[in-house]
């Protein structure tokens, strides 16, 4: 008897059986390109082994000018197929199926031979396309047909065909991008010509019993996207020239509306895909914010799809299969969807990893091996660093007793938790309280570690934290100044109209919850129009006539920053426009180059260039930056006990959990 009876139910597609109902969506991690195959082998062999019902790579180019970036990985020719080889023979001897993704990015490759059906450069990259002929085109199918078929002499299971997210295929369906007059452009019969055209050539080359997904754009939100009516005709077309299964993109990457981030409500898009439902006789999967066997489950069971796409959850946990069917969901790594250590990676050049999990992609190097000796080993401090190095040291035999001033565990991702938008981060620290208890670790809460307390062990961690600095303002003695602290952990309240001093991410973070009602994080319906989603079939592209309709805003907010650049410019890479976005929908003043004369009870004097003003409050916040909290470290090098410092009370950067969980693994491999 299982929990999830549809999840992991078999799925028959006549030539092949998948043994649930789990696919592992596509992600591209870096790994292919830095020519380490053992390494690609061994990321997707423990998926694989993790009872993954059907892998999806991360994007291969058919051909260089459909590369991402220059160099990206690809299956260009004969020669590459031995790599490719190693990692689907390491997936099959662990009992798994993988499918290759064949990624043609258009004109979104960073590239000056980018190539697309119109000279229409993109917002997301400085380099125009060149628009394609006859010629061109035939090329570009001729090449992704032979991927397809090399993929398969390669050992794949099968291959996904990426027509969504505003690649190239998808970039041919849509006026936004298609502004042909020829057999290619024009109607939509001629928009969507060249995906038809790849499917029937691609099912040709590989033949009939091979897996052929077809990744389609179930909503753009883009201007001129498909509409619905469109999307239903397309994904018939797609099942008669040859597709075994629809996968479901969701969005453009230029579009201004989010669709992975951790403040899109979970699942929040299964709602489209479920609009296909019954409108083709291949199986439909659903994808975007699945992040727990429960949701996945209920998607199933109430007929969104028939398959259930999740990526970055298998970053977060490999062995998220199998955890679920033998019960220990609960111990599940969740996926946070923070995009810190993935997709902000991705974007910047870096291998990809996860927050929460930082062996993925790193398997070969962080390997958490039984001790040879087992030792006592105190970690002072429960929030990120020091929940990180107390799970990997007692996972490894070690016995470990873990301190914490605080009654609970978390340190400062309890503050994280109550931001509007950031609700996963209440999973995240049950899920480091289920592992806590499961390692049999010691705790000792609610009381402050001192040096007599540690002399008995053998190591001894530090993972104090930070402090709030002192930004040194006069007048912040006043009642009505706090700092992020007494706000968010503290149980301060705000007055209606509220300065924040700080703009770095816990003065957005501060911001955003000072502004912000019922989480539309919580309510998708709230969600979908703050963000001006709509129905693809009532308006094309699935994006509101009217725009984005956020609640109004709880307080009058003025958000402060020293440093003369754009507020925000720091937050991650893939994030930092939603949270700037969220902010600006709310009537948030932004002000960057400030110097903070004074605090008055009427709010806080500052200089702007030559200018002097007011900025009216009831509340000043205090979000100025932290210092590492390190004064045990001090008594214990009086004492002359040694010790690792990690965490925030290594480097306090922000409150960076990305950082800190890595260092606390990494040191914890060691001891």
């Amino acid at each position: 008897m299982t929990d999830y009876p549809h999840l992991l139910a078999p799925l028959d597609l006549g030539f092949a059986r998948l043994p649930n109902r789990v696919l592992m969506g596509s992600m591209h991690t870096g790994l292919e390109e830095r020519g380490d195959w053992d390494r690609v082998a061994e990321f997707y062999g423990l998926r694989a082994r993790g009872g993954v019902g059907l892998i999806v790579t991360g994007g291969m180019a058919p051909n260089p000018e459909g590369g991402v970036f220059p160099g990206a990985a690809g299956l260009y020719s004969a020669g590459d197929i031995a790599n490719h080889r190693r990692v689907t023979d390491r997936v099959h001897a662990e009992g798994g199926r993988i499918a290759m993704q064949i990624l043609h990015a258009g004109r979104y490759a960073y590239s000056p031979d980018c190539v697309a059906p119109s000279a229409l450069k993109s917002p997301i990259s400085p380099f125009p396309p060149k628009a394609l002929d006859e010629a061109g085109i035939e090329k570009q199918i001729a090449d992704i047909a032979t991927a397809a078929a090399r993929a398969r002499e390669a050992g794949y299971d099968g291959v996904e065909v990426m027509g969504s997210e505003g690649y190239f295929l998808n970039q041919f369906l849509v006026r936004h991008t298609n502004r042909r007059e020829d057999g290619w452009g024009g109607s939509y019969e001629n928009r969507m010509r060249l995906p038809l055209e790849v499917v029937a050539r691609v099912r040709a080359a590989v033949g009939p019993d091979f897996i052929l997904i077809y990744r389609l754009s179930m909503i753009d939100l883009v201007p001129d996207g498909s509409s619905f009516d469109e999307v239903i005709e397309l994904a018939q077309r797609v099942e008669a020239a040859g597709a075994t299964i629809l996968n479901t993109g969701i969005g453009w990457h230029e579009a201004r509306v989010p669709t992975i981030a951790t403040s899109v409500p979970r699942a929040g898009f299964a709602w489209v895909t479920q609009k296909l439902m019954g409108k083709v006789g291949i199986p439909v999967v659903t994808s975007n914010r699945i992040n727990t066997p429960e949701i996945a489950e209920g998607l199933l069971a109430g007929g969104a799809a028939d398959m259930v796409s999740m990526a970055r959850p298998f970053l977060a946990d490999p062995d998220f299969v199998a955890k679920a069917r033998s019960g220990r969901a609960r111990e599940i790594a969740p996926c946070i969807a923070c995009n810190q250590a993935c997709l902000d990676h991705t974007f910047s050049g870096k291998v990809s990893t996860c927050l929460v999990n930082p062996r993925a992609c790193f398997e070969t190097e962080l390997r958490y091996e039984a001790a040879a000796t087992p030792r006592r080993i105190a970690v002072v401090g429960a929030g990120p660093a020091g929940l990180s190095a107390a799970l990997v040291a007692a996972g490894r035999g070690h016995a470990v007793t873990l301190f914490d001033r605080a009654a609970s565990l978390g340190g400062q991702l309890n503050m994280a938790r109550r931001i509007p938008g950031k609700e996963e981060f209440d999973g995240l620290v049950d899920w480091f309280a289920t592992m806590v208890a499961r390692e049999g670790i010691a705790l000792k809460l609610g009381a402050e570690a001192r040096v007599e307390d540690l002399l008995s062990y053998d190591a001894v961690v530090l993972a104090t934290g930070v402090l709030p600095r002192d930004p040194g303002i006069a007048g912040q003695d006043l009642p009505h100044v706090i700092s992020y602290v007494d706000l968010l952990a503290g149980g301060a309240e705000a007055g209606p109209r509220v300065a924040v001093v700080g703009a770095g991410g816990i003065g957005f973070d501060v911001a955003e919850y000072l502004v912000t009602g019922d989480s539309p994080t919580r309510d998708p319906a709230l969600w979908r129009a703050e963000w001006g989603v709509a129905d693809p079939a009532r308006h094309r592209g699935g994006l509101a006539p009217e725009g984005p309709r956020p609640e109004p805003p709880r307080r009058a907010v003025t958000l402060l920053q020293r440093k003369a650049e754009k507020p925000g410019k720091r937050l991650g890479k893939t994030t930092g426009w939603i949270h700037r976005a969220a902010l600006q929908m709310k009537g948030v003043t932004m002000l960057s180059g400030v110097t903070y004369d004074r605090i008055t009870p009427e709010g806080i004097e500052i200089s702007l260039g030559p200018d002097r003003r007011l900025i009216a409050a009831d509340t000043v916040v205090l979000c100025a930056g932290q210092e590492p909290e390190r004064s045990l470290a001090a008594d214990l090098e009086a004492a002359g006990i040694a010790h690792h410092v990690i965490g925030g009370a290594d480097v306090a950067a922000e409150l960076d959990a990305k950082r800190a969980i890595d260092q606390g693994a990494r040191l914890a491999a060691t001891l």
